[in-house]
């Protein structure tokens, strides 16, 4: 089963951390979770394949909500030149992708 690589950049805020931070780290493996402005928040890095940046960010979603039911999810998945924005669910749009979505630098 195939699909693209994406790239995730996205921010996690949940009522319940120690719920969620499990999910995160079994779901993004290979990718970097780290705390956030606040106790409750997760900055988000990591590489998924999938069929599609709303397949995959439904999949997380839907996977920490499962933990903790009132959990946000803003995200960025960048494949091939675009990158994808969703609050939650629902999608923001899209645009082309900026060299720093793809290099892992920070935006300021």
């Amino acid at each position: 089963m195939g699909g693209q690589r994406f790239t995730l950049r996205a921010s996690v805020s949940t009522d319940d951390p120690e719920a969620v931070r499990p999910v995160l780290e079994e779901r993004l493996p290979l990718g970097s979770v780290t705390a956030g402005r606040d106790a409750k928040e997760f900055l988000l890095r990591s590489e998924l394949v999938g069929p599609s940046a709303k397949e995959l960010n439904r999949s997380l979603l839907s996977a920490l909500r499962r933990a903790e039911k009132r959990t946000r999810l803003r995200s960025e998945w960048t494949s091939g030149g675009v990158t994808e924005r969703f609050f939650d669910y629902v999608s923001k749009g899209q645009r082309p992708a900026r060299a720093e979505a793809t290099d892992g630098a920070e935006r300021s």
